[in-house]
């Protein structure tokens, strides 16, 4: 997510493909609201900002709109599946609410179930169809092996770590792998470079930390469903964190679905 800009900054930035302002007084229109955060994703992450007349020049209007933010923001990132953030201005003039959304995976579009939104200049639109396949070519590209600027060796769990150290023991018999400092495992496996922390190395071994600053959509999810039908999962688990740190647990979850269905046919 982007630094808090104070109210100032914020009533003087361009509307447009990266900032969306909306009275919204009393509105709690959570489908169009998705609709904002998803066509602000796919130009790259931007701010949904409510309580703030949308011409210039801006005025704080104040909105009771969302009276539980938290629990909007967490139904925005189930329809969405990427990271947003939300925050609020106390103004003299009345509440500002804001949603910090996250840009969209590299090579994927986000989209939800009236379509794949996106902003032309201020207009809302569904997305072209040259744009969608210049995204989804963005993936000839693997942006695992590049580096991530900022993330350091601090940003990785190193149990994560000594659990790939293991796995790669266990499979290839290396056992010249047992000797290696942490730092050179790494070098070797190709997570860490002379140039610093590749993404890979945070998708493997990221700490929850990291992952959601450095890269908000990535997650795995465990989800159980008794039957075919639609509608919520029986069981549904989140796991925001590097693989090595969390596919152990993902395996007990599938092991014990397996267990329960076996038990359930004696």
């Amino acid at each position: 997510m982007r630094i808090r800009e104070s109210i100032e900054e914020l009533l003087s930035a361009p509307e447009g493909e990266n900032y969306q302002f909306k009275e919204w007084k009393t509105k709690n229109n959570l489908h169009e609201a998705a609709k904002i955060c998803c066509a602000l994703a796919n130009c790259g992450g931007g701010k949904l900002v409510l309580g703030v007349s949308d011409k210039r020049p801006r005025k704080v209007v104040g909105t009771a709109a969302f009276p539980q933010p938290e629990r909007t923001r967490l139904d925005l990132m189930s329809k969405l599946r990427i990271g947003i953030d939300f925050y609020i201005y106390q103004h003299i003039n009345g509440r500002v609410l804001v949603f910090d959304v996250a840009s969209r995976p590299i090579g994927l579009p986000i989209q939800i179930e009236s379509g794949t939104w996106w902003y032309h200049g201020d207009s809302l639109m569904l997305m072209p169809e040259e744009i969608r396949r210049d995204i989804y070519a963005e993936h000839i590209h693997d942006f695992s092996s590049d580096i991530c600027p900022g993330a350091t060796t601090d940003d990785l769990d190193k149990s994560a770590v000594e659990k790939f150290r293991k796995t790669w023991m266990d499979n290839r018999g290396n056992k010249r792998v047992a000797k290696l400092s942490g730092e050179q495992l790494l070098y070797d496996c190709g997570a860490l470079t002379d140039d610093g922390v590749t993404y890979a190395a945070l998708i493997l071994f990221g700490n929850r930390k990291a992952l959601m600053k450095y890269l908000p959509h990535a997650e795995i999810v465990f989800e159980y469903r008794s039957s075919e039908a639609a509608g919520p999962a029986a069981q549904r688990v989140d796991f925001r964190e590097g693989f090595f740190s969390c596919y152990d647990k993902v395996w007990e979850l599938v092991n014990l679905r397996r267990a329960c269905g076996k038990a359930a046919k004696r």
